[in-house]
């Protein structure tokens, strides 16, 4: 039967080098150098054992052997948990900057917005070689422009309403009556149809695409799609971002005629000015390009809620979390850049002193 093993203190070991004796005609020489591996013997008759040993002072322990009656050498966990770290600080500073380059990631929000550039990239070109999914493409058509008429008319109605009362009763003091239909005409087309039916489709529409790609792609049915051979790019937003382009134009002068309509009769109700005089107003104000200017501002609203909705879905991660946060931010950078394009596009389009209000004065 094996005899019971007793550890033993050996030895202390101390960053400098030395010479020491043991019982059982054992010897142990240490050859200590900075931050390099150091040799010891360990000489029992014609067995030698080599051992590597680390700058810092390591406790052995000598544990009787019931085999041979020779003595056998252990390490205690903490010294060889302080020799693994004393390793890996080694090649830290030895391989920094490959680790360093190795374990950086970028930003989700900046890998995002690059996926937004990307992924606008890649519809152009699909769109210019004609890989276009008509099918889907009147799906989404019909989703995005009759599905959303009622909510668009209706807000566009309120805010026309709004609109007059704030100023009509000033314009009405000053005895400009004649100019209230040209400054609602060209407050409507210039910015107020195009901004608000934005808005709504965000609203509406930007969140809904965000959440069917966003649930499509935790559920890896993107991935499915691949594996069919069919390209989720062709099939899942290239029909989106046209459907978006060519149905808010419509929908942006469908609201300038319902909210002018709501303003001249709410002007002509509470304040007695005729809707005869407001059309004539309007019709002397504005020009082609005013409403031309309305659909381009459209386009480019739709494009920037499809895209943004879509690059937005195609990223999320997390499951049911990351859907509803990927639909949140969706819907709030579509606003921010429909913002930032109305500034940018009204700059371009309008400059200068305007002369339109002289034709209804």
């Amino acid at each position: 039967m094996q005899a019971a093993s007793h550890c033993y203190p050996l030895v202390h070991f101390s960053g400098r080098g030395r010479y020491s004796k043991l019982s059982n005609h054992s010897s142990v020489k240490i050859l200590s150098l900075n931050w390099l591996p150091q040799k010891f013997d360990f000489n029992q008759g014609a067995q030698i054992q080599k051992i590597l040993k680390s700058s810092k002072p390591k406790r052995f322990c000598v544990i009787p052997n019931s085999n041979d009656g020779y003595p056998s050498l252990s390490v205690s966990e903490e010294d060889t948990t302080a020799s693994k770290k004393d390793t890996s600080t080694m090649e830290e500073w030895e391989y920094g900057g490959e680790a360093f380059l190795s374990k950086w990631s970028p930003p989700r929000y900046l890998w995002r917005g690059l996926s937004v550039l990307i992924l606008a990239g890649q519809v152009i070109t699909r769109i210019i070689k004609g890989k276009i999914h008509w099918k889907n493409t009147l799906q989404q058509l019909e989703r995005v422009g009759p599905k959303s008429v009622g909510v668009c008319l209706l807000t566009a109605a309120f805010v026309g309403m709004a609109f007059t009362i704030q100023f009509v009763r000033e314009f009405t003091r000053l005895g400009l009556n004649r100019s209230v239909g040209g400054v609602l005409a060209l407050a409507f087309s210039r910015e107020l149809s195009p901004v608000v039916t934005s808005i709504v489709v965000a609203g509406r529409i930007g969140s809904a695409f965000a959440a069917e790609l966003g649930t499509m792609q935790v559920s890896e049915q993107t991935d499915t799609l691949r594996v069919l051979g069919a390209n989720p790019v062709d099939y899942l937003v290239t029909p989106r971002v046209i459907a978006s382009c060519i149905a808010l134009p419509f929908l942006t002068l469908m609201c300038f005629t319902v909210g002018l309509a709501s303003s001249a009769l709410l002007a002509d109700g509470i304040y007695g000015i005729s809707i005869n005089i407001i059309l004539d107003s309007a019709q002397r104000a504005l020009k082609s390009w005013d409403l031309i200017s309305a659909m381009i501002k459209s386009q480019v609203f739709g494009a920037i809620i499809s895209i943004i909705s879509c690059a937005w879905g195609v990223t999320t991660l997390g499951g049911a979390k990351g859907v509803g946060e990927s639909t949140t931010s969706a819907v709030v950078l579509s606003l921010v850049g429909i913002f930032v394009a109305d500034f940018a596009l009204s700059y371009c389009f309008f400059q200068g002193a305007g002369d339109s209000l002289k034709n209804c004065m």
